[in-house]
Protein backbone atom coordinates (compact mmCIF):
# COMPACT_ATOMS: atom_id res chain seq x y z
CA UNK A 1 0.00 0.00 0.00
CA UNK A 2 1.13 2.94 -0.96
CA UNK A 3 0.46 4.88 2.28
CA UNK A 4 1.57 3.85 6.07
CA UNK A 5 -1.50 2.68 8.26
CA UNK A 6 -1.79 1.07 12.04
CA UNK A 7 -4.17 -1.43 13.12
CA UNK A 8 -7.02 -0.48 14.31
CA UNK A 9 -7.26 -0.35 18.17
CA UNK A 10 -10.30 -0.35 20.06
CA UNK A 11 -11.18 -0.86 23.80
CA UNK A 12 -15.13 -1.32 24.03
CA UNK A 13 -16.82 -2.78 27.25
CA UNK A 14 -17.44 -6.48 27.57
CA UNK A 15 -21.45 -5.49 27.99
CA UNK A 16 -21.01 -4.33 24.21
CA UNK A 17 -20.03 -7.77 23.60
CA UNK A 18 -16.45 -6.89 22.00
CA UNK A 19 -12.88 -7.67 23.57
CA UNK A 20 -10.33 -4.78 23.62
CA UNK A 21 -7.60 -5.22 21.11
CA UNK A 22 -4.46 -3.02 20.53
CA UNK A 23 -1.91 -2.33 17.57
CA UNK A 24 0.86 0.28 16.42
CA UNK A 25 3.35 0.30 13.38
CA UNK A 26 6.48 1.92 13.27
CA UNK A 27 6.59 3.97 10.13
CA UNK A 28 9.01 7.23 8.98
CA UNK A 29 5.83 7.95 6.60
CA UNK A 30 8.23 8.09 3.51
CA UNK A 31 8.73 11.33 1.57
CA UNK A 32 7.33 12.48 -2.09
CA UNK A 33 9.89 12.75 -4.95
CA UNK A 34 10.07 13.86 -8.58
CA UNK A 35 9.71 9.65 -9.31
CA UNK A 36 8.70 9.30 -13.60
CA UNK A 37 7.08 11.44 -15.51
CA UNK A 38 4.76 9.04 -16.80
CA UNK A 39 0.93 9.33 -17.49
CA UNK A 40 -1.59 6.85 -16.46
CA UNK A 41 -5.30 6.88 -18.66
CA UNK A 42 -7.98 5.73 -17.88
CA UNK A 43 -11.53 5.49 -19.11
CA UNK A 44 -14.70 5.12 -17.34
CA UNK A 45 -18.48 6.38 -18.01
CA UNK A 46 -18.44 9.63 -15.90
CA UNK A 47 -21.13 9.43 -12.85
CA UNK A 48 -19.68 12.88 -11.64
CA UNK A 49 -21.03 16.43 -10.55
CA UNK A 50 -18.11 17.84 -8.21
CA UNK A 51 -14.83 17.61 -6.75
CA UNK A 52 -15.71 19.29 -3.50
CA UNK A 53 -15.47 16.32 -1.13
CA UNK A 54 -18.76 18.61 1.69
CA UNK A 55 -20.71 17.88 -1.88
CA UNK A 56 -19.37 14.88 -3.84
CA UNK A 57 -21.28 11.57 -3.95
CA UNK A 58 -20.70 10.08 -7.25
CA UNK A 59 -18.78 6.82 -8.23
CA UNK A 60 -16.39 8.85 -10.28
CA UNK A 61 -15.99 11.43 -7.45
CA UNK A 62 -14.98 9.06 -4.84
CA UNK A 63 -12.31 7.32 -7.34
CA UNK A 64 -11.23 11.05 -7.84
CA UNK A 65 -11.50 12.53 -4.13
CA UNK A 66 -9.84 9.19 -2.87
CA UNK A 67 -6.33 10.54 -4.19
CA UNK A 68 -6.72 13.60 -3.43
CA UNK A 69 -8.40 13.82 0.22
CA UNK A 70 -6.99 11.92 2.88
CA UNK A 71 -9.54 10.10 5.24
CA UNK A 72 -9.25 8.98 9.26
CA UNK A 73 -9.73 5.32 7.96
CA UNK A 74 -8.76 3.45 4.76
CA UNK A 75 -9.19 0.10 3.64
CA UNK A 76 -5.88 -1.83 2.07
CA UNK A 77 -5.94 -3.26 -1.51
CA UNK A 78 -9.09 -5.51 -2.16
CA UNK A 79 -10.18 -5.49 1.70
CA UNK A 80 -13.58 -3.69 2.79
CA UNK A 81 -13.87 -5.58 5.84
CA UNK A 82 -11.24 -4.38 7.94
CA UNK A 83 -10.93 -0.13 8.28
CA UNK A 84 -7.15 0.71 8.89
CA UNK A 85 -6.13 4.89 10.40
CA UNK A 86 -4.39 6.75 7.81
CA UNK A 87 -4.73 9.94 9.11
CA UNK A 88 -6.02 8.80 12.37
CA UNK A 89 -3.89 6.37 14.24
CA UNK A 90 -6.24 4.60 16.28
CA UNK A 91 -9.78 4.07 17.35
CA UNK A 92 -10.15 3.93 21.33
CA UNK A 93 -13.96 3.52 21.96
CA UNK A 94 -15.81 3.83 25.71
CA UNK A 95 -17.55 1.78 27.48
CA UNK A 96 -21.01 3.27 26.49
CA UNK A 97 -20.03 3.21 22.45
CA UNK A 98 -20.79 6.45 21.99
CA UNK A 99 -17.06 8.23 22.50
CA UNK A 100 -14.17 7.26 19.79
CA UNK A 101 -10.94 9.02 20.89
CA UNK A 102 -8.47 9.20 17.49
CA UNK A 103 -5.14 10.04 18.04
CA UNK A 104 -3.61 11.83 14.73
CA UNK A 105 -0.35 11.70 12.66
CA UNK A 106 1.61 14.30 13.35
CA UNK A 107 3.24 14.11 10.09
CA UNK A 108 0.43 15.07 7.68
CA UNK A 109 0.97 18.12 5.38
CA UNK A 110 -1.21 19.48 2.55
CA UNK A 111 -0.50 20.15 -0.97
CA UNK A 112 0.93 23.65 0.45
CA UNK A 113 2.85 21.74 2.69
CA UNK A 114 0.72 23.26 6.06
CA UNK A 115 0.64 20.93 8.61
CA UNK A 116 -2.38 18.98 9.18
CA UNK A 117 -3.95 18.89 12.29
CA UNK A 118 -7.38 18.58 14.78
CA UNK A 119 -8.53 21.87 13.36
CA UNK A 120 -8.51 20.26 10.14
CA UNK A 121 -10.29 17.51 10.99
CA UNK A 122 -13.11 19.16 12.68
CA UNK A 123 -13.50 21.87 9.84
CA UNK A 124 -13.96 19.01 7.27
CA UNK A 125 -16.23 16.87 9.04
CA UNK A 126 -18.36 19.61 10.34
CA UNK A 127 -18.20 21.33 6.77
CA UNK A 128 -19.57 18.16 5.56
CA UNK A 129 -22.56 18.20 8.02
CA UNK A 130 -23.38 21.56 7.61
CA UNK A 131 -23.18 22.54 3.62
CA UNK A 132 -26.27 19.46 4.13
CA UNK A 133 -25.32 18.19 0.56
CA UNK A 134 -25.64 14.46 0.17
CA UNK A 135 -23.07 13.32 2.24
CA UNK A 136 -23.81 14.73 4.77
CA UNK A 137 -25.66 11.81 5.91
CA UNK A 138 -22.51 9.89 7.18
CA UNK A 139 -22.37 12.99 9.48
CA UNK A 140 -26.34 12.05 11.27
CA UNK A 141 -25.39 12.21 15.06
CA UNK A 142 -21.63 12.60 15.23
CA UNK A 143 -20.51 15.60 16.93
CA UNK A 144 -16.82 16.11 16.65
CA UNK A 145 -14.41 18.10 19.28
CA UNK A 146 -10.90 18.88 19.28
CA UNK A 147 -8.69 17.66 22.53
CA UNK A 148 -5.36 18.92 21.14
CA UNK A 149 -3.72 19.35 18.41
CA UNK A 150 -3.25 16.21 17.25
CA UNK A 151 -6.58 14.07 19.25
CA UNK A 152 -10.10 14.89 18.11
CA UNK A 153 -13.39 12.66 19.25
CA UNK A 154 -16.19 11.85 17.57
CA UNK A 155 -19.69 11.06 19.63
CA UNK A 156 -22.21 9.05 18.74
CA UNK A 157 -25.98 10.13 19.45
CA UNK A 158 -25.99 6.20 19.60
CA UNK A 159 -23.46 3.17 19.45
CA UNK A 160 -22.14 2.96 15.48
CA UNK A 161 -20.38 -0.04 15.03
CA UNK A 162 -20.02 1.36 11.43
CA UNK A 163 -18.16 4.19 12.29
CA UNK A 164 -15.28 3.47 10.95
CA UNK A 165 -16.05 2.21 7.86
CA UNK A 166 -18.28 5.65 7.53
CA UNK A 167 -14.57 6.98 8.25
CA UNK A 168 -13.12 5.98 4.69
CA UNK A 169 -15.69 7.55 2.67
CA UNK A 170 -13.89 10.73 0.12
CA UNK A 171 -16.44 12.64 1.23
CA UNK A 172 -15.31 12.50 4.66
CA UNK A 173 -11.76 13.72 3.65
CA UNK A 174 -9.72 16.30 5.14
CA UNK A 175 -9.15 19.69 3.88
CA UNK A 176 -7.03 22.75 4.70
CA UNK A 177 -9.42 24.70 6.38
CA UNK A 178 -7.55 27.89 6.21
CA UNK A 179 -7.38 27.59 2.46
CA UNK A 180 -11.34 26.96 1.88
CA UNK A 181 -12.26 29.34 4.60
CA UNK A 182 -10.07 31.88 2.49
CA UNK A 183 -12.42 30.15 -0.42
CA UNK A 184 -15.72 30.76 1.03
CA UNK A 185 -16.11 27.55 2.92
CA UNK A 186 -18.03 27.74 5.81
CA UNK A 187 -18.49 24.48 8.41
CA UNK A 188 -20.72 26.02 10.90
CA UNK A 189 -24.92 26.25 10.84
CA UNK A 190 -26.02 27.93 7.70
CA UNK A 191 -23.40 26.69 5.72
CA UNK A 192 -25.95 25.25 3.28
CA UNK A 193 -26.22 28.48 2.44
CA UNK A 194 -23.01 30.29 3.37
CA UNK A 195 -20.40 28.41 1.69
CA UNK A 196 -19.33 29.23 -1.78
CA UNK A 197 -15.52 27.25 -1.71
CA UNK A 198 -17.55 24.37 -3.84
CA UNK A 199 -16.06 26.44 -7.28
CA UNK A 200 -12.78 27.07 -6.17
CA UNK A 201 -12.14 23.61 -5.28
CA UNK A 202 -13.22 22.45 -8.51
CA UNK A 203 -10.57 24.55 -9.74
CA UNK A 204 -7.62 23.85 -6.92
CA UNK A 205 -7.80 21.00 -4.53
CA UNK A 206 -7.07 21.23 -1.18
CA UNK A 207 -5.68 18.18 0.21
CA UNK A 208 -2.98 16.09 1.79
CA UNK A 209 -3.41 13.20 -0.85
CA UNK A 210 -0.71 12.01 -3.05
CA UNK A 211 -2.43 13.76 -6.15
CA UNK A 212 -3.79 17.08 -6.26
CA UNK A 213 -6.14 18.30 -8.95
CA UNK A 214 -5.04 19.90 -12.49
CA UNK A 215 -7.98 20.14 -14.35
CA UNK A 216 -12.11 18.86 -13.50
CA UNK A 217 -14.37 18.85 -16.74
CA UNK A 218 -17.48 16.81 -15.63
CA UNK A 219 -18.57 16.09 -19.48
CA UNK A 220 -14.95 15.34 -20.38
CA UNK A 221 -12.43 14.29 -18.43
CA UNK A 222 -10.29 15.20 -14.88
CA UNK A 223 -6.57 15.60 -14.85
CA UNK A 224 -4.63 14.84 -11.56
CA UNK A 225 -0.91 15.96 -11.42
CA UNK A 226 1.71 14.31 -8.42
CA UNK A 227 1.03 16.48 -4.95
CA UNK A 228 4.94 16.89 -5.02
CA UNK A 229 4.41 18.21 -1.32
CA UNK A 230 2.87 14.89 -0.25
CA UNK A 231 3.95 13.51 2.92
CA UNK A 232 3.98 9.70 2.35
CA UNK A 233 5.55 7.34 -0.52
CA UNK A 234 5.41 9.24 -4.23
CA UNK A 235 2.68 7.49 -6.59
CA UNK A 236 4.50 6.22 -9.71
CA UNK A 237 2.78 8.33 -11.87
CA UNK A 238 3.34 11.63 -12.43
CA UNK A 239 -0.04 12.70 -13.70
CA UNK A 240 -3.39 10.56 -14.10
CA UNK A 241 -6.32 11.15 -17.06
CA UNK A 242 -9.34 9.80 -16.36
CA UNK A 243 -11.61 10.24 -19.52
CA UNK A 244 -15.60 9.83 -19.83
CA UNK A 245 -15.74 7.27 -21.96
CA UNK A 246 -18.58 5.14 -23.05
CA UNK A 247 -17.99 0.84 -22.37
CA UNK A 248 -18.03 0.26 -25.82
CA UNK A 249 -15.30 2.55 -26.63
CA UNK A 250 -13.03 1.68 -23.50
CA UNK A 251 -12.57 -2.28 -24.94
CA UNK A 252 -11.82 -0.81 -28.02
CA UNK A 253 -9.06 1.41 -26.08
CA UNK A 254 -7.35 -0.38 -23.47
CA UNK A 255 -7.29 -3.27 -26.68
CA UNK A 256 -5.02 -0.43 -28.68
CA UNK A 257 -3.07 1.05 -25.76
CA UNK A 258 -4.88 4.05 -25.76
CA UNK A 259 -5.96 3.75 -22.13
CA UNK A 260 -3.99 1.36 -19.63
CA UNK A 261 -6.83 0.90 -17.44
CA UNK A 262 -11.01 0.64 -18.16
CA UNK A 263 -13.69 0.62 -15.41
CA UNK A 264 -16.71 -0.13 -16.88
CA UNK A 265 -16.68 -3.31 -18.99
CA UNK A 266 -19.12 -6.39 -18.89
CA UNK A 267 -17.96 -9.66 -18.35
CA UNK A 268 -19.12 -10.21 -22.05
CA UNK A 269 -17.26 -7.03 -23.67
CA UNK A 270 -13.86 -8.23 -22.14
CA UNK A 271 -14.13 -11.62 -22.80
CA UNK A 272 -12.45 -11.35 -26.14
CA UNK A 273 -9.91 -8.71 -25.26
CA UNK A 274 -6.86 -11.04 -25.07
CA UNK A 275 -3.12 -10.14 -26.11
CA UNK A 276 -1.96 -7.83 -23.95
CA UNK A 277 -4.71 -6.82 -21.75
CA UNK A 278 -5.29 -8.76 -18.32
CA UNK A 279 -9.24 -9.03 -17.46
CA UNK A 280 -10.17 -9.38 -13.01
CA UNK A 281 -13.67 -10.08 -12.66
CA UNK A 282 -15.21 -10.10 -8.79
CA UNK A 283 -18.21 -9.65 -7.55
CA UNK A 284 -19.63 -6.15 -8.03
CA UNK A 285 -21.21 -5.00 -5.01
CA UNK A 286 -23.55 -2.21 -7.05
CA UNK A 287 -27.35 -3.62 -7.06
CA UNK A 288 -29.49 -2.19 -9.98
CA UNK A 289 -32.95 -1.59 -8.76
CA UNK A 290 -36.46 -0.47 -9.58
CA UNK A 291 -38.67 1.81 -7.51
CA UNK A 292 -42.12 3.27 -7.51
CA UNK A 293 -43.41 6.35 -5.97
CA UNK A 294 -44.84 5.88 -2.47
CA UNK A 295 -46.26 9.65 -2.73
CA UNK A 296 -49.73 9.67 -3.24
CA UNK A 297 -48.63 13.54 -4.68
CA UNK A 298 -46.50 12.49 -7.11
CA UNK A 299 -48.45 9.48 -8.33
CA UNK A 300 -51.63 8.02 -7.68
CA UNK A 301 -50.93 4.66 -9.45
CA UNK A 302 -47.55 4.23 -8.44
CA UNK A 303 -48.10 4.35 -4.81
CA UNK A 304 -50.79 1.74 -4.99
CA UNK A 305 -50.02 -1.46 -2.63
CA UNK A 306 -51.43 -3.25 -5.23
CA UNK A 307 -49.96 -2.16 -8.15
CA UNK A 308 -46.62 -2.27 -6.43
CA UNK A 309 -47.49 -6.06 -6.21
CA UNK A 310 -47.96 -6.61 -9.42
CA UNK A 311 -44.50 -4.81 -10.22
CA UNK A 312 -42.42 -6.60 -8.00
CA UNK A 313 -43.92 -9.77 -9.50
CA UNK A 314 -44.16 -8.72 -13.14
CA UNK A 315 -40.53 -8.43 -13.43
CA UNK A 316 -38.60 -11.43 -15.18
CA UNK A 317 -35.49 -11.26 -12.92
CA UNK A 318 -33.55 -14.21 -14.55
CA UNK A 319 -34.17 -12.70 -17.99
CA UNK A 320 -31.99 -9.74 -16.76
CA UNK A 321 -29.28 -11.55 -15.26
CA UNK A 322 -28.96 -13.24 -18.51
CA UNK A 323 -28.92 -9.73 -20.27
CA UNK A 324 -26.47 -8.63 -17.84
CA UNK A 325 -23.82 -11.29 -19.47
CA UNK A 326 -21.79 -14.09 -17.37
CA UNK A 327 -20.85 -13.08 -13.68
CA UNK A 328 -24.10 -11.43 -12.91
CA UNK A 329 -26.88 -12.57 -10.39
CA UNK A 330 -30.56 -11.84 -9.29
CA UNK A 331 -29.93 -9.51 -5.82
CA UNK A 332 -32.04 -10.99 -3.32
CA UNK A 333 -32.15 -8.14 -1.48
CA UNK A 334 -30.44 -4.33 -1.25
CA UNK A 335 -27.44 -5.47 0.76
CA UNK A 336 -25.07 -7.07 -2.06
CA UNK A 337 -24.24 -10.55 -1.30
CA UNK A 338 -20.86 -10.55 -0.70
CA UNK A 339 -21.72 -7.78 2.50
CA UNK A 340 -22.65 -9.44 6.31
CA UNK A 341 -26.70 -9.52 6.68
CA UNK A 342 -27.49 -10.44 2.50
CA UNK A 343 -29.78 -12.61 1.85
CA UNK A 344 -29.98 -16.21 0.78
CA UNK A 345 -30.75 -16.10 -2.67
CA UNK A 346 -33.61 -18.46 -1.91
CA UNK A 347 -35.18 -15.24 -0.21
CA UNK A 348 -34.99 -13.75 -3.66
CA UNK A 349 -38.27 -12.68 -5.67
CA UNK A 350 -39.38 -15.29 -8.47
CA UNK A 351 -41.35 -13.65 -11.16
CA UNK A 352 -45.43 -15.10 -11.14
CA UNK A 353 -47.27 -13.22 -14.24
CA UNK A 354 -50.50 -14.64 -12.94
CA UNK A 355 -50.13 -13.05 -9.33
CA UNK A 356 -48.97 -9.60 -10.56
CA UNK A 357 -52.10 -9.43 -13.04
CA UNK A 358 -54.32 -10.42 -10.70
CA UNK A 359 -52.79 -7.78 -8.19
CA UNK A 360 -52.94 -5.38 -11.01
CA UNK A 361 -56.91 -5.89 -11.54
CA UNK A 362 -57.37 -5.87 -7.91
CA UNK A 363 -55.56 -2.46 -7.45
CA UNK A 364 -58.52 -0.66 -9.64
CA UNK A 365 -56.54 0.67 -11.52
CA UNK A 366 -57.49 0.05 -15.43
CA UNK A 367 -54.37 -0.17 -18.17
CA UNK A 368 -52.04 2.14 -16.16
CA UNK A 369 -49.47 4.16 -17.73
CA UNK A 370 -46.63 5.75 -15.34
CA UNK A 371 -43.45 7.00 -16.43
CA UNK A 372 -40.36 5.76 -15.63
CA UNK A 373 -36.75 7.74 -15.51
CA UNK A 374 -32.89 6.77 -15.64
CA UNK A 375 -29.49 8.06 -16.77
CA UNK A 376 -29.43 7.50 -20.21
CA UNK A 377 -25.46 8.47 -20.72
CA UNK A 378 -23.57 6.14 -18.00
CA UNK A 379 -22.99 2.55 -17.72
CA UNK A 380 -22.29 0.79 -14.20
CA UNK A 381 -20.21 -2.22 -14.75
CA UNK A 382 -20.60 -1.88 -18.41
CA UNK A 383 -24.19 -1.84 -18.50
CA UNK A 384 -26.10 0.47 -19.55
CA UNK A 385 -29.42 1.77 -18.00
CA UNK A 386 -32.00 2.07 -21.53
CA UNK A 387 -30.93 -1.48 -22.17
CA UNK A 388 -32.47 -2.75 -18.45
CA UNK A 389 -35.41 -0.14 -18.90
CA UNK A 390 -36.37 -1.31 -22.15
CA UNK A 391 -36.42 -5.17 -20.96
CA UNK A 392 -38.37 -4.06 -17.47
CA UNK A 393 -41.07 -1.90 -20.11
CA UNK A 394 -41.26 -5.44 -22.23
CA UNK A 395 -41.95 -7.22 -18.97
CA UNK A 396 -44.15 -5.15 -17.41
CA UNK A 397 -46.30 -4.93 -20.74
CA UNK A 398 -46.50 -8.62 -20.35
CA UNK A 399 -48.82 -7.88 -17.41
CA UNK A 400 -50.84 -4.93 -18.74
CA UNK A 401 -48.39 -2.12 -17.73
CA UNK A 402 -47.03 0.52 -19.95
CA UNK A 403 -44.36 2.38 -19.25
CA UNK A 404 -43.27 5.30 -20.74
CA UNK A 405 -39.64 5.55 -20.47
CA UNK A 406 -37.87 9.09 -19.18
CA UNK A 407 -33.97 8.95 -20.21
CA UNK A 408 -31.93 11.97 -19.21
CA UNK A 409 -28.61 12.56 -18.86
CA UNK A 410 -27.01 11.85 -15.61
CA UNK A 411 -26.83 15.54 -13.56
CA UNK A 412 -30.22 15.76 -15.34
CA UNK A 413 -31.62 12.74 -14.19
CA UNK A 414 -30.16 12.96 -10.25
CA UNK A 415 -31.90 16.19 -9.86
CA UNK A 416 -35.80 14.24 -10.09
CA UNK A 417 -34.23 11.16 -8.33
CA UNK A 418 -32.89 12.85 -5.15
CA UNK A 419 -36.09 15.25 -5.15
CA UNK A 420 -38.68 12.59 -5.07
CA UNK A 421 -40.45 13.77 -7.96
CA UNK A 422 -40.17 11.03 -10.16
CA UNK A 423 -43.12 8.44 -10.12
CA UNK A 424 -40.67 5.40 -11.42
CA UNK A 425 -36.68 5.18 -11.58
CA UNK A 426 -34.13 2.93 -12.70
CA UNK A 427 -30.62 3.26 -10.43
CA UNK A 428 -28.01 1.52 -9.41
CA UNK A 429 -26.77 1.57 -5.39
CA UNK A 430 -23.33 1.02 -4.83
CA UNK A 431 -22.00 1.24 -1.16
CA UNK A 432 -21.23 4.44 0.63
CA UNK A 433 -18.97 2.23 3.22
CA UNK A 434 -19.21 -1.45 2.63
CA UNK A 435 -20.97 -2.46 5.70
CA UNK A 436 -24.99 -3.38 5.64
CA UNK A 437 -25.86 -0.32 7.86
CA UNK A 438 -25.39 1.45 4.85
CA UNK A 439 -28.32 -0.16 3.44
CA UNK A 440 -31.02 1.05 6.09
CA UNK A 441 -31.45 4.30 3.83
CA UNK A 442 -33.61 2.39 1.98
CA UNK A 443 -36.08 2.15 5.00
CA UNK A 444 -38.77 4.76 5.40
CA UNK A 445 -37.77 8.67 6.42
CA UNK A 446 -34.14 7.88 5.08
CA UNK A 447 -32.31 9.14 2.07
CA UNK A 448 -33.50 6.65 -0.19
CA UNK A 449 -36.87 5.91 1.34
CA UNK A 450 -37.86 9.57 1.14
CA UNK A 451 -36.79 9.39 -2.99
CA UNK A 452 -39.09 6.70 -3.24
CA UNK A 453 -41.95 8.92 -1.26
CA UNK A 454 -42.05 6.50 1.88
CA UNK A 455 -41.46 9.04 4.40
CA UNK A 456 -41.02 8.32 8.80
CA UNK A 457 -43.75 6.79 9.95
CA UNK A 458 -44.75 4.55 6.79
CA UNK A 459 -43.88 1.26 8.65
CA UNK A 460 -43.44 2.11 11.92
CA UNK A 461 -42.30 -2.13 12.64
CA UNK A 462 -39.46 -1.86 9.83
CA UNK A 463 -38.31 1.48 10.84
CA UNK A 464 -37.66 0.12 14.74
CA UNK A 465 -35.95 -2.82 13.46
CA UNK A 466 -33.67 -0.14 11.65
CA UNK A 467 -33.41 1.30 14.66
CA UNK A 468 -32.47 -1.13 16.81
CA UNK A 469 -29.77 -3.06 14.19
CA UNK A 470 -28.30 0.78 13.80
CA UNK A 471 -26.60 0.09 17.35
CA UNK A 472 -26.17 -3.51 17.45
CA UNK A 473 -22.25 -4.88 17.74
CA UNK A 474 -22.23 -8.26 17.90
CA UNK A 475 -22.38 -10.09 14.62
CA UNK A 476 -25.04 -12.94 14.70
CA UNK A 477 -27.75 -10.66 16.11
CA UNK A 478 -26.67 -7.91 13.12
CA UNK A 479 -27.04 -11.01 10.40
CA UNK A 480 -29.83 -12.16 11.77
CA UNK A 481 -32.21 -8.34 12.01
CA UNK A 482 -30.42 -7.42 8.54
CA UNK A 483 -31.94 -10.71 6.68
CA UNK A 484 -35.55 -9.48 8.72
CA UNK A 485 -35.16 -6.05 7.47
CA UNK A 486 -34.67 -7.14 3.95
CA UNK A 487 -37.45 -9.81 4.11
CA UNK A 488 -39.70 -7.15 4.88
CA UNK A 489 -38.59 -4.61 2.67
CA UNK A 490 -39.20 -7.08 -0.31
CA UNK A 491 -42.62 -7.76 1.19
CA UNK A 492 -44.01 -4.26 1.86
CA UNK A 493 -41.56 -1.71 0.63
CA UNK A 494 -41.66 0.24 -2.96
CA UNK A 495 -38.28 -1.28 -4.27
CA UNK A 496 -37.58 -4.76 -6.54
CA UNK A 497 -33.67 -5.23 -6.17
CA UNK A 498 -32.75 -6.43 -9.78
CA UNK A 499 -29.38 -7.67 -10.28
CA UNK A 500 -25.58 -7.41 -9.30
CA UNK A 501 -23.33 -7.37 -12.01
CA UNK A 502 -19.94 -8.19 -12.28
CA UNK A 503 -17.15 -6.35 -11.74
CA UNK A 504 -14.77 -6.00 -14.40
CA UNK A 505 -11.53 -4.15 -14.51
CA UNK A 506 -9.44 -4.67 -17.77
CA UNK A 507 -5.51 -3.20 -17.88
CA UNK A 508 -2.59 -3.21 -19.58
CA UNK A 509 -0.71 -6.32 -18.73
CA UNK A 510 2.11 -4.18 -17.43
CA UNK A 511 0.51 -1.97 -15.33
CA UNK A 512 0.81 -3.36 -11.68
CA UNK A 513 -1.41 -2.20 -8.18
CA UNK A 514 -4.80 -3.27 -10.05
CA UNK A 515 -7.30 -4.38 -7.07
CA UNK A 516 -11.16 -4.01 -7.16
CA UNK A 517 -12.45 -2.15 -3.46
CA UNK A 518 -15.96 -1.38 -3.34
CA UNK A 519 -15.31 1.49 -2.08
CA UNK A 520 -13.67 3.71 -4.82
CA UNK A 521 -13.66 1.17 -6.99
CA UNK A 522 -9.78 1.06 -8.14
CA UNK A 523 -6.81 3.05 -5.93
CA UNK A 524 -4.98 5.05 -8.84
CA UNK A 525 -2.32 6.16 -6.08
CA UNK A 526 -1.73 2.48 -6.01
CA UNK A 527 -1.15 1.58 -9.68
CA UNK A 528 2.88 1.21 -11.27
Amino acid sequence: MRRPVYPVAVALAATLGLSACGGGGDDDGGSASSGDDRTLVVDTSFQLTTSDPARMFEPTGQIVDHVIYETLFTFEGTDSTTPLPLIATGDEVSADGLTHTMALRDDVTFSDGTPLTADDVVFSLNRVAQVKGNPSFLMDGVTVAKVDDTTVTLTTATPDPALPFKLTNPALGVVNSAAVTEAGGSADPGADTADTAEDALNEESQGSGPYVLDTFDVQDQVVLVRNEEYWGDAPAYSRIVMRNTESSVQSVNVRSGDSQLVLDLSADQAADLGGDVTVDSSASANVFFVYTNNDPAVSPITSNPAFQEAVRYGIDYEALVELAGEGASQTPGVIPTTFLGALDPSDAVARDVDRAKEALARSGVADPTVTMSYPSDVQVNGLDFGDLAAAVQQQLAEVGITLELAPAPVQTALEGYRAGTEQMGLWSWGPDYPDPSDYLVFTPGQLVGLRAGWPAGADPELEQAAAAVASEFEEGARTEQYTAIQQRLNEVGPFYPLIQPAQVLAYSSSLDGVAFNPSWTVDLADLG
